[in-house]
């Protein structure tokens, strides 16, 4: 008798569920937050708000460890739209954040966001845990493409998508409002297919 079959094959079945923690190599992880995180993330994020606020929209949303508390909190409740966000650890500090911004099923498809501190901008460290990510995502979780949007003058956040070997698909016009003016967006993706043989083949 064979096996019975799993999702996708089976859209009724149950879908896998994104790991609560993901090694990305030695002394550097992706987890979860869980509350007891708030204070230490609430102060990365405002030794930082300068510097984060020029490509992130939602600054003036966190304001106290509290706003953390209350964001965490929520990240524990049923959430329609499969938002995973994860803290970024090296050697056990928060030091930015990854999150599956959207995770379309039907579609098999799923959009990464991120934000790194300034002090450890610069050396790698995102484009390793979006890579952890991805291949979690396409591997375990049985989806088939990625997406990442980034500001077309945000380079840094562009070229993370183009190590990863994302092709550029389009610009979209004043795609976001921040603060006080709207942003063009670049469209990056990679199928599963490329990105396998790409960093496996």
């Amino acid at each position: 008798m064979s096996e019975p079959m799993g999702w996708p094959e089976d859209p009724d079945a149950p879908r896998p569920e994104p790991a609560k923690s993901l090694l990305v190599e030695e002394g550097l992880e992706i987890s979860v937050p869980m509350e007891g995180d708030a204070l230490e993330l609430f102060n990365l994020v405002d030794e930082n708000r300068a510097y984060l606020r020029e490509w992130l929209p939602w600054l003036d949303d966190v304001n106290s460890v509290d706003d953390e508390v209350a964001m965490i909190r929520s990240l524990s409740e049923p959430n329609p739209d499969d938002f995973r966000f994860y803290l970024i650890r090296q050697s056990g500090e928060i030091v930015g954040v990854i999150s599956m911004n959207w995770v379309d099923y039907h579609n098999r498809s799923f959009g990464l966001g991120y934000w790194v501190s300034q002090s450890s901008a610069g050396r790698g460290i995102i484009t390793k845990a979006c890579s952890r990510l991805m291949d979690h995502c396409f591997d375990d979780l049985k989806l088939h493409r990625s997406v990442i949007e980034a500001a077309v003058e945000n380079y840094p956040s562009r070229a993370i998508a183009e190590r990863l070997g994302m092709r550029l698909e389009g610009i979209s016009k004043d795609r976001e409002w921040l603060y006080d003016h709207f942003t063009d967006s670049s469209l990056y993706a990679i199928t599963a297919p490329e990105w396998k043989s790409r960093h496996q083949g």
